[in-house]
């Protein structure tokens, strides 16, 4: 998990959109390190669906230890949250709602909302249907974060594993009418990462930017 030390021993509520590898790699570390001074347990916000992923491939002591049957000198040090989707839940001061978006495996976007701002967050999606439908019900939204993971040129691999490339995400944005809201396009694949940013750029969609690593944003 990318955080600093400080960050980390502050960080009590994780939430999760799906199980791949690439999302979750951090956590078993994260506990790991914090075992033993955790005064209350680390909070993990997912689907049943997801849980389940995490305690029979992950934490199933093959892999790693089950941390749900383990404490320390002050109790539990992993307490499950399981959340449904499109039914708000708070972690640490936000509320949130899952939403269903379109990916390989069970995966939710998120909405944000800490009482005075609201963001949408898409996750690893490929074309979606309902996430759009939900946030045309929200009365504001003051920015949203939509994944862009491949090139054009590899839109055969995108759409097998469920992914966005920039012509698709173009089209995918017609389905979004809030043309006061600015874009964000994250989960650039590294590798690609260049070759994605030109090709946004020259399809010139309204409003949208790069989200850039290592900034601080505040909406």
């Amino acid at each position: 998990m990318a955080v600093s030390p400080q960050q980390r021993e502050k960080i009590r509520d994780v939430v999760l959109t799906h199980a791949h590898l690439d999302h979750i790699a951090g956590l078993p570390f994260f506990i790991d390190d914090l075992f033993d001074g955790l005064e209350t347990p680390v909070r993990i916000h997912a689907t049943a669906e997801v849980i389940c992923t995490l305690e029979t491939d992950v934490f199933n002591w093959s892999v790693y230890p089950r941390f749900s049957e383990l404490s320390n000198r002050n109790g539990a040090v992993v307490s499950y949250q399981p959340f449904g989707v499109e039914r708000e839940f708070q972690a640490a001061h936000l509320i949130i709602k899952a939403i269903a978006v379109n990916h390989k495996v069970p995966t939710v976007g998120v909405l944000l909302n800490d009482g005075k701002k609201q963001i949408a967050i898409s996750g690893d999606t490929a074309e979606m249907a309902r996430f759009w439908q939900v946030l045309e019900q929200e009365k504001s939204l003051d920015a949203l974060l939509v994944e862009c993971a491949f090139p054009n040129e590899l839109s055969d691999l995108a759409c097998a594993s469920h992914h966005l490339t920039p012509e698709i995400l173009q089209k995918e944005l017609r389905k979004f009418d809030r043309p006061d809201c600015t874009i964000y396009a994250i989960n650039l694949k590294p590798m690609y990462r260049e070759k994605i940013i030109a090709e946004l750029a020259e399809l010139k969609i309204k409003n949208l930017e790069i989200l850039q690593l290592g900034r601080v944003y505040e909406f």
